[in-house]
């Protein structure tokens, strides 16, 4: 691995970007190193959605299932310990990342639309 840094920017919602500044100063770290660390510690235990579609753990078990509750909860506590207030809202940024992913990959295949009018998202006719 080369010491060469290149700069990667990202945008996410101002209460997450708030979350991980709060969770990184608990730990001591700035927010760089602590996205840097959390990005790795994910990438340890997934592997591609187009590839096997499974978790793998550390022991090198396999877990079916990329959104299981358990594997959410492991990869919450990575960084080390969290109140269950903790959990509950890195578990429900989980939750939000995931269901805004899975919108856009419908909406990609035409088959959510989302249409103010309805007030919402709703299904394409088939």
């Amino acid at each position: 691995m080369s010491d060469e840094r290149r700069s990667v920017k990202t945008y996410v919602p101002a209460e997450q970007k708030d979350r991980w500044q709060a969770h990184a100063d608990e730990l001591g770290m700035s927010q760089s190193e602590f996205v840097r660390t959390m990005v790795q510690a994910g990438r340890r235990g997934f592997s591609l959605p187009n590839e096997t579609n499974t978790v793998e753990t550390a022991s090198g078990d396999e877990t079916p299932g990329s959104h299981d509750l358990e594997t959410q909860v492991k990869r919450a506590l990575t960084a080390g310990p969290c109140s269950w207030d903790e959990l509950v809202d890195a578990l429900r940024g989980d939750f939000e990342d995931q269901l805004e992913e899975t919108l856009d990959a419908l909406q990609d295949r035409n088959r959510v639309r989302y249409n103010g009018r309805q007030g919402g998202y709703a299904l394409v006719d088939e």
